[in-house]
């Protein structure tokens, strides 16, 4: 993903970006594998289906780079910021979970839940453009403004 980023200030809209990417990246990264005990005997076919070879294998995309692992490793440290509800939010988002499951896993309804995402967007945004901490964001009453939509 290219930097893009005018005057070098981030925005909610970049955060989210990155967020995802960072979510891709821990998906494409290798499985941990447990050793378990070998055998030197071939598998051998329980049923035409097995002969056949029917089910197609999942395709994988290869494994990220370097640098894409550099960037999660960052951007997962942006999650201890904002609130454990936010964290949670802003991760579900970033893999796929649409917002039904994740209101219903959080307790709380889909305007509140947007607005919870929207403002920890908001915090991370300003606290990497040097802003207030996040902390200070969380006592404050100002509802955040973004161009985003429900």
């Amino acid at each position: 993903m290219a930097d893009n980023r005018c005057d070098n200030r981030w925005t909610a809209s970049q955060v989210e970006e990155r967020i995802e990417e960072a979510a891709d990246t821990l998906r494409r990264l290798p499985e941990k594998r447990v050793q378990t005990a070998r055998s030197s005997w071939p598998k051998f076919i329980q049923d035409c289906h097995d002969a056949c070879d029917t089910e197609p294998a999942p395709l994988r995309r290869g494994p990220p780079a370097a640098a894409a692992i550099d960037r999660m490793d960052e951007t997962l440290e942006w999650l201890a910021w904002v609130e454990v509800d936010q964290a949670r939010i802003l991760w579900s988002r970033a893999t796929g979970v649409r917002w039904k499951a994740i209101c219903w896993r959080i307790g709380m309804g889909r305007d509140k839940a947007w607005r919870t995402w929207v403002a920890a967007l908001v915090a991370i945004a300003e606290r990497l453009n040097g802003g207030r901490s996040a902390p200070a964001m969380r006592r404050s009453r100002a509802a955040p403004t973004m161009a985003l939509s429900p």
